[in-house]
């Protein structure tokens, strides 16, 4: 339910642009999880078969598809979410998995991310068929709010099972699969013996080793405006994921004032504060992905000081009476400074 926060042309002409020498590359592109992928290889082996790797990483992204999809009514999850059913039901070791991994995320936030926030979404009107003119009435706010919460999802991997303790819970993971999907990409490249590659998805990003010209990957992260695309910085990393949540690209305005479609759990609403945009660098995209939705959802206070205590390198936009503020966690400005 968050729309990119890269720019990708941007991205990906930083990462290829300058006089000095520069190694071959070959890219690779499609469509999946309704959006696009972008995958950059930076010297590949010479007897590397393109056509099959391509086909592996659309088979690859297909079974991200299965599992985590709301869209396909066949997929794991809509399966799951089907079943109006308090029991517990079996459930694939790697659905199991993802389930929980986002429930860490979950707890460790206070429930700033919640997979089962949709009800909400939906109400909203940020949902896949939502056409968002004006904010619902509190009665239907509170009403689904019965049906949202990450601890009424339960989960236990070592059988592997999951069960809902309401109903009509509804879990979805288009918070967590595009950056889960990076993660898998990246893994299958990594199979393949690549070394040096920049996967993007949907605006979510994994890099390893160093780009062409033999420096660090180049990530243009955007600036918060509604009205144009423009970069506000860069960061330059390798051998990590990079994630972006904003507010400003999907949003709806009522009687003079905006509401966004990043929802808070917590509260059954909009957020309604001053931070624009996050950014949060990790080892797993999946894990920087949520990290950075909860850390928006929380604000220019708490945010900032969660991202420091859980030690995450995080890059906070903040709005002000002269424009945008940058935050940077210890942990990002050192790669700022590396």
């Amino acid at each position: 339910m968050r729309s990119p926060s890269f720019i990708v042309p941007a991205l990906l002409l930083l990462c290829a642009c300058g006089n000095e020498t520069r190694l071959p590359q070959i890219e690779l592109a499609g469509q999946t999880m309704g959006t696009t992928f972008n995958i950059v290889l930076v010297a590949p082996r010479e007897d590397l078969q393109k056509d099959a790797l391509q086909s592996d990483i659309v088979a690859t992204l297909e079974h991200v598809e299965t599992l985590a999809s709301t869209w396909r009514e066949n997929s794991e999850l809509s399966v799951f979410n089907a079943a109006a059913s308090t029991d517990w039901q079996a459930v694939s070791d790697e659905f199991c998995t993802v389930l929980e991994q986002a429930q860490r995320v979950s707890m460790t936030t206070g429930g700033a991310f919640d997979i089962t926030v949709g009800p909400l979404v939906n109400l909203w009107g940020f949902g896949p068929n939502g056409d968002a003119t004006a904010p619902p009435e509190d009665v239907e706010i509170a009403a689904a709010r019965t049906r949202v919460g990450y601890e009424k999802l339960e989960t236990r991997c070592e059988t592997p099972a999951a069960r809902k303790l309401v109903p009509d819970l509804y879990v979805d993971l288009s918070g967590w699969a595009k950056g889960y999907a990076v993660d898998k990409v990246a893994a299958l490249l990594d199979a393949y013996g690549l070394g040096r590659y920049l996967v993007e998805i949907g605006g979510e990003v994994k890099v390893r080793g160093q780009n062409a010209a033999d420096k660090k990957w180049a990530i243009a992260i955007e600036a918060p405006a509604t009205d144009r695309r423009d970069v506000q910085s860069v960061v330059r990393v390798t051998d990590t994921g990079v994630a972006t949540s904003g507010d400003y690209r999907n949003y709806f305005v009522y009687q003079g004032s905006n509401y966004s479609h990043t929802i808070d759990p917590r509260t059954g609403r909009p957020v309604d504060h001053d931070l624009a945009a996050v950014t949060v660098v990790d080892a797993s995209a999946a894990y920087a992905d949520a990290m950075a939705t909860a850390l928006l959802v929380l604000g220019p206070e708490d945010g900032p000081t969660l991202a420091e205590q859980l030690g995450v390198a995080g890059y906070f936009l903040i709005r002000n009476a002269t424009g945008i503020r940058e935050l940077k966690t210890s942990n990002f400005q050192m790669l700022s400074e590396s």
